[in-house]
């Protein structure tokens, strides 16, 4: 039988299931038009942010580190570029079956392997991270046509650091070194703009004026804004705002004098600082031994550090600014100028040096137990007595002293442009309080005052402090933080700011001191213990030589350097200053366990003034006695210091060297430029 279909109720059915696939096709546009506006209306700025992001990439542009030049245009330190191989970890695979198939393209050494493993543990994997620096042409070559084969690796063009003149000058340059974690944690704490400014460089300024003078070295950081693909590789350059170069440093070093002083030291350690008691620039700041500051620069390798940090000789010690000695008779013509201040002892006191100074139950030497007979302030500095200066520092006391001399800036740093300066010591009974623990050790004990008089006990200041307090005596108490940075030029629009230090307040010396140490000092030079060295000299100046313990001598025991290993014999000193009527140097100079002062330090000092006062440099039989610590007088005919050229200058491509003019033209005295 047929069935009777209800054809109304099916059509009901079939019109309630069209409504409800309409409502819900209505739904679905309903809720796509909703997140369609949420996108491109509500979210269209961000959303277009992230786009152009994934589309572009940011690049940060290096900023060429600024140049370091001396006072006469000589370029101390430059940049140039070069291609290097670099590998980011994350994105390569198994590295060292990588590193071995890349030798096959380009030469890798075991030091370009051993220098990548410490930068592994040190950067991060997503960092790209140089395998091998400096790639020949034809080693770019070959690896360009392979590159498929590497992902993860690639060529960069990066600018190095390059000082041209290798060792010279290297503890007042410093070097740059790559950025390491401790550096990065702290840059953590800059300011954001700061922060923002590092973005992409890898290496800072680790030592010296390279690190003193980062943030004006540096520069300002640049950007490029690259159109890239899928794969991230760039396609098209869409934006870009250049990298502005850092600010050259203009020098008041004289790089010619400061390799002249090094050449002088030979193989012998030691430092030199001359400084311009007029404004407080220095005009040299030796340390020696050296180093070559390019060493560091590609990252040092195991062997030369090693070399650098156990030696004896400890070239990487800045002994200008870190090295402490005890001053020696150095000290002499300070404490007479204490006296005179202090009214402690007048310039026409007379004492009887009979050779050594008795006090208490102890006996204080004097040179080879010769006495030189009655003896005033004046004669005390010419011939160098002990016994005067034993019996004044016994009536001064050792606070009094301490009072006096602080003020010349004895332990004390004097804020030259360099990180890293030491205090030394000028004791005191505050000091002494301070310096030890034990109550017995705290103690002043009044024997300990005697040899201070000379130099020695707890004396103990650098070779920076002793020149610019040389300074400051010779100059009737003109005061200045000394500086190694004379100007700093904008490379951009080549203005140039003055760095010349404001003077400090003035120490309040009598006019008629000032002139009895000043002759004094000259009398060293004429008839004292430097007057060999200074024979023949066409300009007067002074000086004071010193002689200072490395180790002490037993009160029954003689001197004897025979007996006694090379770093244990005594250091040669002097300090000096020319012209004598109106100094423009003042130096301090040392050279370790090298003995007597006259004998080292002063024939040196003799040649910084020929330099600068009358444009000479020493003759190659001169150096020669120099350096073997054999000099007296100059030897030989001097040399125009025109016509000597810089160590290495002939292969470093540095433009012609420039002399500063002699000081003394005609009789007029003329300021270094």
């Amino acid at each position: 039988m047929t069935e009777l279909k209800d054809i109304e109720r099916e059509l009901g059915h079939f019109r309630g299931r069209l409504l409800a696939a309409a409502a819900f096709v209505l739904l679905g546009f309903v809720l796509l038009g909703a997140r369609l506006f949420h996108l491109q209306v509500l979210r269209h700025d961000e959303l277009a942010r992230q786009a152009e992001v994934n589309r572009t990439a940011v690049v940060p542009i290096v900023p060429n580190r600024g140049l370091i030049v001396d006072r006469n245009g000589v370029v101390l330190a430059s940049n140039y570029s070069a291609y290097t191989l670099e590998i980011t970890p994350s994105r390569a695979g198994p590295l060292e079956p990588l590193i071995d198939e890349l030798a096959t393209l380009v030469e890798i050494t075991p030091r370009d392997r051993r220098r990548f493993r410490r930068l592994m543990e040190e950067g991060k994997s997503f960092e790209s991270l140089p395998l091998r620096t400096k790639l020949a042409e034809d080693e770019v070559a070959r690896f360009t046509a392979q590159r498929f084969r590497f992902p993860g690796v690639e060529v960069k063009a990066r600018l190095f650091r390059s000082y041209p003149l290798g060792e010279t000058g290297s503890h007042l340059l410093g070097y740059i070194g790559r950025i390491n974690q401790t550096e990065k944690k702290a840059m953590d704490d800059w300011p954001d703009e700061e922060q923002a400014n590092y973005k992409g460089t890898e290496y800072i300024g680790k030592l010296g004026l390279e690190q003193a003078y980062e943030r004006d070295l540096h520069g300002q950081t640049g950007f490029e804004r690259m159109e890239t693909s899928a794969g991230g590789r760039a396609v098209r350059r869409l934006a870009s705002h250049g990298a502005t170069p850092g600010h050259k440093l203009v020098l008041s070093v004289d790089i010619k004098l400061q390799a002249l002083v090094e050449q002088m030291f030979g193989e012998r350690r030691g430092a030199l600082v001359a400084i311009d008691p007029r404004n407080g620039e220095l005009l040299a700041f030796v340390s020696k031994p050296t180093f070559d500051p390019n060493l560091f620069v590609d990252g040092i390798d195991v062997e030369s550090w090693r070399e650098l940090s156990e030696s004896i000789d400890k070239p990487l010690l800045n002994r200008a600014l870190r090295g402490t000695y005890p001053p020696g008779s150095t000290f002499k013509p300070f404490m007479a100028m204490a006296a005179l201040t202090s009214g402690k002892r007048a310039a026409g006191t007379v004492i009887h040096d009979g050779g050594s100074f008795q006090f208490g139950n102890h006996t204080f030497r004097s040179h080879g137990d010769v006495g030189l007979g009655a003896v005033d302030m004046a004669r005390s500095i010419v011939k160098s007595s002990n016994v005067y200066y034993y019996s004044l520092a016994n009536e001064m006391g050792v606070d009094l002293m301490h009072a006096q001399l602080s003020p010349f800036g004895f332990g004390r740093r004097t804020d030259i442009d360099l990180e890293g300066e030491v205090t030394g010591v000028l004791p005191s009974t505050e000091w002494k309080r301070r310096a030890y623990r034990r109550p017995e050790q705290q103690r002043w004990y009044a024997g300990e005052t005697i040899s201070l008089g000379i130099g020695q006990g707890y004396n103990n200041f650098t070779m920076l402090q002793l020149a610019s307090a040389t300074a400051t005596l010779v100059s009737g108490g003109l005061r200045f933080k000394p500086h190694l940075v004379r100007e700093i030029e904008d490379v951009v629009t080549h203005e140039r700011r003055r760095v010349a230090a404001e003077p400090l307040e003035p120490l309040p010396l009598k006019p008629e001191h000032v002139e009895l140490i000043r002759q004094a000092m000259h009398g060293v030079t004429q008839e004292g213990t430097s007057t060999r060295v200074f024979a023949g000299a066409p300009y007067k100046s002074g000086g004071k030589t010193g002689t200072a313990q490395a180790v002490g001598v037993r009160q029954n025991e003689r001197y004897n350097a025979a007996k006694l290993e090379e770093h244990q014999r005594d250091h040669s000193l002097y300090i000096a200053m020319a012209p004598l009527d109106a100094p423009t140097v003042a130096l301090a100079v040392i050279v370790e366990n090298a003995g007597f002062g006259a004998a080292a330090a002063a024939p040196m000092a003799r040649r910084v003034f020929d330099y600068l006062l009358l444009g000479q440099y020493p003759s190659e039989e001169d150096m020669a006695a120099l350096r073997a610590g054999k000099a007296v007088a100059p030897a030989g005919t001097p040399r125009r210091a025109e016509d000597v050229p810089l160590p290495g200058a002939g292969l470093s491509g540095l433009p012609p060297v420039a002399v500063a003019a002699p000081l003394l033209v005609a009789g007029a005295m003329k300021a270094p430029r």
